[in-house]
C-alpha cells in the first residue's frame, strides 16, 4: 500500500495538536483530513473512508470511546485503524479504549517521532492480518465469517468488538493449537502496545460468556487453546 494512497483522520479537540500530527503525517506523504469533535469525526470517516483514524479520547459531546463504538458498529470500519490519544493513563481508560475496538493508544503528551513509528507499524501489522484469505469456520453450529466479522452460535448472530473477534479467529483457526500468551498479545495488539495479561483474560472471559465456556481453554501458565471435534 503507497503512503499518497493511505487516509488518515485525526481528530481532537486541541488545534495545536491536530496541526502538530497534520502536520508530521503529511511530511509521510500520508492524505490528512482534521475535525474537533466526534460528531463531525463520523460524518467525515462516512464519506472519505480513511484507512487510519487517530482520536482524542475526552472531547465535548461524543467522546473518543463513542465515536469508536459507534464506528465498529459499522461493518465499513470493520477493517479501519483506530488509535486512541489520551492525557488520561489510567488503565480503565486503556482497557475501555480496547473494548471499544482500538488498535493502539498512545499517551499525551504526543511525541511526533512515536506517533509516525505507532502509524508505520500499525499499518504495516494490520495489512499482514487482513491479507489471510478470507473464510468461513464452523464448529459444532458456531460460525466464524471473517470477511462479514460476524459470529453465529445456533442460529443466533453476534457482532463482537473487533479485538474480541480477532482474538477468537486467531485461536479457532488453530484449532487444537496451544496459542502463547506472548503470541496473543503480540498478533492482536502489537509488539509496542503495552497491556496486562488481564486484558487478555477480560476478552477470553467476554467471548467465552457469549459463546460458551466449552470452546476456549485455559492451558495455565501457558495460554489457550480452542478446543473442537467437528469442522
Amino acid at each position: 500500500m503507497e503512503n499518497k494512497k493511505i487516509k488518515i483522520l485525526v481528530v481532537d479537540d486541541d488545534p495545536d495538536i491536530i496541526e502538530i500530527i497534520s502536520y508530521n503525517l503529511k511530511k509521510e506523504n500520508y492524505k490528512v483530513f482534521s475535525c474537533y469533535n466526534g460528531t463531525d469525526s463520523i460524518k467525515i470517516a462516512e464519506k472519505e473512508k480513511p484507512d487510519l483514524i487517530i482520536l482524542d479520547v475526552m472531547m465535548p459531546g461524543m467522546d473518543g470511546i463513542q465515536v469508536c463504538e459507534k464506528l465498529r458498529s459499522k461493518n465499513e470500519f470493520n477493517n479501519t485503524i483506530i488509535m486512541f490519544l489520551s492525557a488520561r493513563g489510567e488503565d480503565f481508560t486503556h482497557i475501555a479504549a480496547y473494548d471499544a475496538g482500538a488498535d493502539d493508544f498512545v499517551n499525551k503528551p504526543l511525541k511526533p517521532r512515536l506517533l509516525i513509528s505507532k502509524v508505520r507499524s500499525l499499518l504495516r501489522r494490520t495489512n499482514k492480518i487482513n491479507n489471510v484469505s478470507s473464510m468461513k469456520l464452523n464448529f459444532k453450529g458456531l460460525i466464524i465469517d471473517k470477511e462479514e466479522y460476524t459470529v453465529k452460535i445456533k442460529d443466533e448472530k453476534l457482532i463482537l468488538p473487533r479485538k474480541e473477534f480477532e482474538l477468537l479467529f486467531m485461536l479457532s483457526s488453530n484449532a487444537g493449537k496451544v496459542i502463547k500468551r506472548e503470541e496473543i498479545m503480540n498478533q492482536i495488539w502489537g509488539e509496542d502496545v503495552i497491556v496486562g495479561d488481564r486484558t487478555i483474560d477480560v476478552h477470553i472471559r467476554k467471548l467465552r460468556k457469549k459463546i460458551g465456556s466449552n470452546f476456549i481453554k485455559t492451558i495455565k501458565g501457558i495460554g489457550y487453546k480452542f478446543i473442537s471435534t467437528d469442522i
